[in-house]
C-alpha cells in the first residue's frame, strides 16, 4: 500500500481487536509483572478494575474500554514485555519435559546415566545413583515418590544451568 492510500475498515477492525487482546492480556498478569510494565495511569486504573468485575458483560464492556485505551497508547514496549516473558515459559516448560523424559529414562534403562553424564559433566554421579536407585525402592515397594521428585529436582536443575 502506498503512504497516502486509506486503511480498510477490516484492517482496522482487525488492529482495533489486536489491542484489545493485549489488553486482556494485561488483566490475565501476575499483580508483580503488571507493576514492571510502564503504562499510562489510566490504563492501569482500567487493568486493575476489569480484575475485579465477575460479570461476563460488564467485563466484556471493561474489555472494549480497555481497547479504546490502548488506541492512544504506543504498544510495542507492553508488547515487547510480553514478549520477554512468554520465551522465559516456554524455556522453562522445556527444560521441564526434558527433565521428566531424563527421569523416566534413567529410571528405565541403567546405561542412560552415562548418556546423561556425557552431556551433563558437571552433574553428581554419586548423588543421581542414590536417588535412581531410592526411586526405583519406592516405586518396587509403592511408597510415596519423594525420592522420584528428588531426582527430577535435581535433573532439572542441572537442565537450567547448562
Amino acid at each position: 500500500m502506498s503512504q497516502g492510500a486509506p486503511i480498510s475498515k477490516t484492517r482496522r477492525k482487525q488492529a482495533v481487536h489486536e489491542l484489545q487482546a493485549l489488553g486482556e492480556e494485561l488483566v490475565e498478569l501476575k499483580e508483580e509483572r503488571l507493576a514492571a510494565i510502564e503504562m499510562p495511569e489510566r490504563l492501569r486504573d482500567a487493568v486493575m478494575a476489569a480484575r475485579s468485575i465477575t460479570s461476563h458483560e460488564a467485563r466484556r464492556r471493561q474489555l472494549q474500554y480497555i481497547g479504546k485505551i490502548m488506541r492512544k497508547v504506543d504498544p510495542a514496549p507492553i508488547r515487547a514485555a510480553l514478549d520477554v516473558w512468554r520465551s522465559q515459559s516456554s524455556s522453562h516448560t522445556a527444560a521441564h519435559k526434558r527433565a521428566e523424559a531424563w527421569r523416566e529414562r534413567l529410571l528405565n534403562d541403567e546405561a542412560a546415566l552415562s548418556a546423561f553424564l556425557q552431556e551433563y559433566p558437571q552433574a553428581d554421579a554419586r548423588h543421581l545413583r542414590i536417588l535412581i536407585s531410592a526411586a526405583l525402592r519406592e516405586r518396587a515397594a509403592n511408597q510415596p515418590p519423594r525420592s522420584f521428585r528428588e531426582l527430577f529436582q535435581a535433573l532439572r536443575a542441572l537442565i537450567e544451568k547448562k
